[in-house]
């Protein structure tokens, strides 16, 4: 005898499967037709709809949807609804949290409303996953101007300063200092010397986000990235062992 059950759920399924097909397809055709009225919020809340109902259509509406969103985000930002704007990004973030326009574009709304710190953080991502986007690079070098005080570029040139730290980092880890904390190690020049030295645990951590990406880059590229614990972190929230193992 036939299972009139498996029958019944198998039809609900592909009853389901229907209605939705139905529904994104609808649905992106009133996003086009307010797209056409240059209703940008009512095209990017449809746009959401169909990447929630249907993500096998990220890569074919991607550029239509970044399109919509800055439009919508450029609205937003001129009616000052700005966490309306924020919320935006997230969810746009949420289905393409890869996207590297949508981070650069995300830091450059940062930015202009004077989260320098935050926008670097989204500037310095949009680099990592595209090395060759040039806008974003640009973007992440403008901010960290703005960010990194004059004085820090004054201590990197100082040779005869640097040279003297690095004399007595080395007779330190000499007399038995193995373990070393460095707070508020900027570009992490420190904690390489004390690397360099012979201390076998070193440990940094720096507030700033820009600052702490920056350190990342140059421990990275001077291959110490694996020795160095760097830790976007205020030094009195610090916790042993939590975070220091050893001491």
């Amino acid at each position: 005898m036939p299972n009139s059950n498996a029958k019944f759920h198998c039809n609900n399924r592909g009853g389901r499967e229907a209605g939705r097909r139905e529904l994104v397809s609808r649905s992106l055709q009133s996003a086009q037709h307010c797209l056409e009225d240059q209703d940008f919020g009512t095209a990017y809340a449809h746009y959401l709809l169909v990447l929630n109902l249907a993500p096998e259509l990220k890569t074919s509406v991607k550029e239509t949807f970044q399109f919509t969103l800055f439009k919508w985000a450029e609205e937003l930002d001129s009616l000052a609804r700005i966490q309306d704007l924020f919320n935006c990004y997230e969810q746009a973030l949420e289905l393409y949290p890869n996207d590297e326009v949508i981070c650069n574009s995300m830091g450059e709304h940062l930015f202009r409303m004077g989260f320098r710190d935050e926008a670097a953080g989204y500037f310095h991502k949009a680099v990592k996953l595209n090395p060759d986007f040039a806008d974003a690079k640009e973007n992440f070098y403008r901010v960290a101007n703005w960010l990194v005080e004059r004085w820090h570029f004054i201590m990197l040139n100082d040779t005869k300063r640097n040279l003297t730290y690095l004399k007595a980092i080395e007779n330190a880890v000499r007399s038995g200092c193995k373990s070393v904390l460095d707070i508020g190690t900027g570009t992490g020049i420190l904690s390489m010397f004390a690397k360099k030295a012979g201390a076998s645990f070193v440990y940094a951590c720096e507030l700033s986000k820009t600052m702490y990406e920056l350190a990342r880059d140059v421990v990275a590229a001077n291959n110490m990235e694996r020795e160095i614990k760097l830790m976007h972190l205020k030094s009195l929230d610090l916790e042993i062992p939590k975070h220091i193992p050893e001491r």
